[in-house]
């Protein structure tokens, strides 16, 4: 029993040193989120709770266009099914990487935590993944994003547009640095992380594929390359759950 106990707050500790630069990018760009929120006129508490309840950047700065705009119920939430729904496929891939024996419980704390960064890391880990984990990369990436937002909401005016612009660019860095490592050490990994640049470019360069949906285009991409390198270079299946 003890055994277990210190096995699940090494996994839990690596997941938080994960987690660290993820919070930190987090903080960052829901910062700007919670001065938009504020100036939506939104209070403190609604856009923290915004933040806690979604942990979507795409899905929340859309959300306040649509809010100020007077946009209904059904036209918002349609808008978040389109633009979230990438996280259905990331979830899908995740679910392999489960032991059989983790119980449903902690799929379910551990799904609200899917996010394009925490994805990120977590498909990465070799073997199965261990749900604690998990919560060490939720325990620093879920305060980020609700502390940037509150902080924001609370202090954001006084700072320069060009500051809270340069604050809402940080995640795509971030992304990077998790995605780079990896496509450094294996061709494969490389091959797809170009070959989603590459079909990103011509929707956006393509008359008629451009008008397709933010949310969308995610979705087509990701089954597109996914399902090419799935083809060209099975990823063969490894036992064993991790430590």
């Amino acid at each position: 029993m003890t055994e277990n106990i210190q096995s699940r707050k090494a996994v839990w500790r690596k997941g938080v040193q994960d987690g660290i630069p993820i919070g930190l990018g987090y903080f960052a760009v829901s910062f700007a989120f919670g001065i938009m929120a504020k100036d939506a006129g939104m209070t403190v508490f609604q856009a923290g709770l915004i933040s806690f309840t979604n942990l979507t950047s795409a899905g929340q700065f859309a959300a306040i266009g649509l809010i100020t705009g007077g946009a209904t119920y059904a036209e918002m939430a349609l808008t978040q099914l389109i633009i979230n729904l990438r996280y259905c496929l990331m979830s899908c891939a995740l679910s392999q990487k489960w032991d059989p024996k983790v119980p449903f419980f902690h799929r379910l704390i551990v799904a609200h935590s899917v996010t394009d960064e925490v994805f990120g890391v977590s498909i990465l880990r070799d073997g199965y993944l261990n749900p604690w984990y998990n919560y060490g990369v939720m325990s620093m990436s879920i305060p980020g994003w609700v502390g940037g937002t509150v902080i924001g909401a609370l202090c954001g005016a006084i700072l320069p547009d060009s500051l809270t612009s340069a604050l809402g660019i940080a995640i795509y860095g971030m992304f990077l640095a998790i995605v780079l490592p990896p496509a450094k050490k294996d061709r494969a990994t490389a091959a797809v992380v170009i070959g989603a640049m590459v079909f990103s470019t011509v929707f956006q360069m393509t008359p008629v594929l451009k008008e397709v949906s933010s949310g969308f285009q995610i979705i087509i991409i990701t089954l597109l390359v996914a399902g090419v390198a799935a083809v060209i270079k099975p990823v063969e299946k490894k036992e064993g759950a991790e430590a």
